[in-house]
């Protein structure tokens, strides 16, 4: 027991001792800017009720999009609560943060429902154009993102995964809801740029928070970001270009 003692002792003064190889100092840029403290600018009755509004108003859009499909109100109701719930419940769950965000408080998965069930009496028999929805749609997409890039930098993580964290919470639930409708999830087909603004808005806001700017003016500007690039690809027809086959017509 004592050699083993001595020998564990003397390998871990060899690995803190060790020289640091190009792989730590990537992992290290990786891993910047570190565990920042929350930001207050995200915990305000106003953005709170932005919040409460985005998770409406996805959940409409993702019962008007599913309406071709024939599904009865149980049905609908599912889609409602995946559509605007299910991308912070991804990244919750790859973040570890258990139980997810809509468990410890269920207010979100409240609104959830009743905006879709209200849907589905509203506009049962009603037809509404898309364009409608599209500065909301735009709005409720920043807002989530950077809610999302929010928390996993607080949680200590860098800034590619708080990130990614972001556009996973604000597209991921299109993504479900698509493949719920046996659908190709409409963000990786030939669509206006979506989850593209939802990434650059969510490392402008990641690099502004690391970088040491006020709270209220990282938010801000991510939050634009999001919304006028989503808003300039509607309006402009800008389109990632697509993997396709030269011999399909």
């Amino acid at each position: 027991m004592r050699s083993w003692g001595i020998g564990r002792s003397t390998s871990a003064v060899a690995a803190s001792n060790r020289k640091p190889t190009r792989v730590d100092a990537l992992l290290d840029i990786l891993k910047w800017p570190g565990i920042l403290s929350p930001s207050s600018e995200l915990r305000t009755p106003l953005v709170a009720g932005l919040d409460l509004a985005s998770v409406t108003l996805c959940a409409i859009t993702g019962v008007l999009v599913a309406r071709s499909k024939q599904m009865d109100l149980v049905g609908l109701t599912v889609i409602a609560i995946v559509s605007a719930l299910g991308g912070g419940t991804i990244r919750d769950v790859l973040l570890g943060k258990l139980p997810v965000f809509w468990v410890a408080e269920p207010l979100g998965v409240a609104t959830a429902m009743v905006a879709g069930w209200l849907t589905f009496l509203v506009f049962r028999r009603v037809r509404v154009s898309s364009g409608v929805f599209q500065f909301p749609d735009a709005l409720g997409l920043a807002l989530f993102t950077v809610v999302g890039a929010e928390k996993s930098l607080t949680l200590g993580h860098g800034w590619l995964v708080s990130a990614l964290m972001g556009v996973i919470t604000g597209v991921f639930g299109g993504v479900l809801r698509d493949i719920l409708c046996r659908e190709v999830p409409s963000v990786f087909t030939r669509t206006e740029l979506y989850a593209t603004a939802s990434l650059a808005g969510s490392l402008v806001f990641v690099f502004s928070r690391g970088v040491g700017c006020q709270p209220m003016i990282s938010v801000v500007a991510g939050i634009c970001v999001v919304v006028l690039l989503r808003l300039a690809a509607i309006c402009w027809k800008w389109k990632l270009p697509c993997f396709s086959d030269p011999d399909r017509p």
